[in-house]
């Protein structure tokens, strides 16, 4: 009978309710509701991994009689006291962590965050690799279009391009956008083009052969622009 008045006790907080015309309505804060939600969450979780510790441990009392049951509160305290162990062993890997790379992480509201002086090197680690990349895939298309009259390939699936060349540098595996039907120039315009995962600025392989970064509206300018150019008579 407890056990069901706790949880309709948790469900009445988390329910919302109607209110009726001339009464007074506080609403809390987008912030504010999503925390409240969170615990809320963790509440019952945590009231329902009890029931199951208690009925695990009774479960194996009966094939073990010289073993004491286990009631409802005992086994709140053997899950508040294992939530407790396991949030000191974060805690341990968490400072663990901080003396192996001191000061690499910078404290940003609730979180961390890697700090400036080591997340500068890694960016720039990043934007190399993502140059090497596209020179690989610049490679590949100027040797492509030596041997097919001066042509780009007519999609990025073609047998003459590993399909590895076209992925960006990237765990998601994800391909560069390709633009079809454009060769070798001196004109600017946009061959291929990262898709929008690293920032506002995207790495763009031009049609000249140079490498640079633009934003994705200029990017559509480029290619818009080179398109109407084509179909003037």
């Amino acid at each position: 009978m407890r056990k069901l008045g706790i949880l309709v006790f948790i469900t009445t907080l988390v329910a919302p309710s109607a209110a009726h015309a001339g009464m007074p309505f506080v609403r809390l804060s987008d912030i504010a509701r999503m925390r409240i939600e969170a615990i809320s969450f963790f509440v019952l979780l945590i009231l329902l991994l009890t029931v199951l510790v208690q009925w695990l441990w009774n479960a194996v009392q009966r094939d073990i009689p010289r073993l004491p049951r286990l009631s409802y509160k005992a086994s709140l305290g053997v899950v508040g006291l294992w939530a407790l162990g396991m949030h000191l062993v974060l805690s341990m890997i968490a400072g663990g962590r901080e003396l192996m790379t001191p000061g690499a992480w910078e404290k940003d509201g609730a979180t961390y965050k890697l700090g400036s002086a080591r997340a500068a090197p890694a960016e720039e680690a990043l934007a190399h690799a993502r140059k090497q990349q596209l020179e690989r895939l610049r490679t590949a298309l100027w040797g492509y279009a030596n041997g097919h009259g001066g042509s780009f390939p007519p999609h990025d699936f073609v047998e003459e391009i590993p399909e590895g060349t076209w992925r960006i540098v990237d765990p998601s595996g994800m391909h560069y956008v390709y633009v079809p039907g454009l060769h070798p120039e001196r004109d600017a315009v946009p061959v291929a083009y990262e898709p929008g995962i690293y920032s506002s600025k995207r790495m763009v392989l031009l049609s000249s052969g140079e490498i640079t970064t633009l934003d994705i509206d200029e990017i559509r300018r480029r290619i818009d622009a080179a398109q109407t150019s084509k179909g003037a008579p």
